[in-house]
């Protein structure tokens, strides 16, 4: 949980970014090919991504325009890359307005009573977890994935070593 709005920007930066650079790596083709039956495609699981933070940032009082996480899954990698961007941009900026006070206002998350630092952590490993499920449905769709907390194993030569073996 959240204590400070210090901690959560440095942290809503850091993993945001990771976000975007996966994101990023996403093909129009890649997007409604599906991988594999009762799996999500790699443009649904990106959405997913992008249409949670409206959804569980409204339960905390924080509203992003233009974006309702109903909305379709657009046709285009790009226009996934520029609505994440938009809504992590919009939670950020909400949230760096607020008192660090605020993170102990507790709100309904799903019949539960959190209080706000806990929702926006619960927000963050979200994402971090749809983020993981993507770079398999990616890697399975032959796109190239990034590292995050360490080198991808296409990254591992940039660092002047193997890749681990598979």
């Amino acid at each position: 949980m959240f204590t400070s709005i210090n901690q959560f920007t440095t942290a809503w930066k850091f993993e945001s970014e990771a976000t975007l650079r996966l994101l990023s790596k996403l093909t129009d083709d890649s997007l409604a090919r599906p991988q594999m039956d009762q799996v999500r495609t790699v443009g649904r699981a990106a959405w997913h991504i992008v249409t949670t933070l409206p959804e569980m940032a409204g339960r905390i009082g924080i509203t992003i325009p233009g974006l309702h996480h109903t909305a379709p899954v657009p046709s285009g990698a790009a226009a996934i890359v520029e609505a994440y961007r938009a809504a992590a941009a919009s939670v950020l900026e909400s949230v760096k307005q607020w008192p660090d006070s605020e993170l102990q206002k507790e709100d309904d998350m799903y019949g539960q009573m959190w209080k706000r630092g806990a929702s926006l952590w619960g927000m963050m490993v979200h994402e971090i977890h749809h983020r993981g499920q993507l770079t398999v449905l990616m890697r399975l769709a032959e796109l190239p994935v990034i590292g995050v907390y360490g080198p991808a194993k296409e990254e591992w030569q940039q660092y002047g070593s193997k890749p681990p073996e598979v």
